[in-house]
């Protein structure tokens, strides 16, 4: 917000909003589920850019979209139903949740280069600020926060 005095503009400190912004999506799993949450998450990102101003670097949109392909993939493998795709952002990070009907939680398996698959955690664990599992009442929910500011 800006105010006009004499011609001059003069900003008042308000420009940015007070709420994060925050999206949320569902999915039943159908084919082509992943790609659409994928989709969904780059249009909050520029959602997030024009409404909050937010700097987002290409490696910062690329790691974002990781975390979300790879929450959503798990979601979508490993419950019996549908998924929530939830998105709150600002300037410098997005939190994504993914909720799924599974109240298995999800194993971090350790560092295996020899391994095939089941990598997933460990991506979402090497890209996010943090890392959370827990137990809701319809299943679990799963939230990693993704910082914006390419390092």
């Amino acid at each position: 917000m800006t105010e006009h005095l004499g011609g001059a503009v003069i900003p008042t400190g308000f420009d940015v909003p007070v709420e994060p912004l925050r999206r949320a999506a569902h999915y039943t799993g159908e084919p082509g589920s992943i790609a659409e949450a994928r989709a969904f998450a780059a249009q909050f990102v520029e959602q997030l850019k024009t409404e909050w101003c937010a700097g987002i670097g290409d490696r910062a949109l690329d790691e974002l979209l990781l975390v979300v392909s790879e929450l959503v993939t798990n979601a979508d493998r490993h419950s019996n139903g549908p998924y929530i795709l939830d998105l709150e952002g600002t300037d410098s990070e997005v939190v994504v949740c993914v909720y799924d009907s599974s109240a298995a939680l999800p194993r971090r398996f350790p560092r295996d280069p020899q391994r095939i698959g089941r990598h997933g955690l460990e991506i979402v664990h090497a890209l996010a600020r943090s890392v959370t599992v827990e137990r809701v009442p319809v299943g679990k929910r799963v939230r990693a926060v993704v910082a914006l500011n390419d390092q």
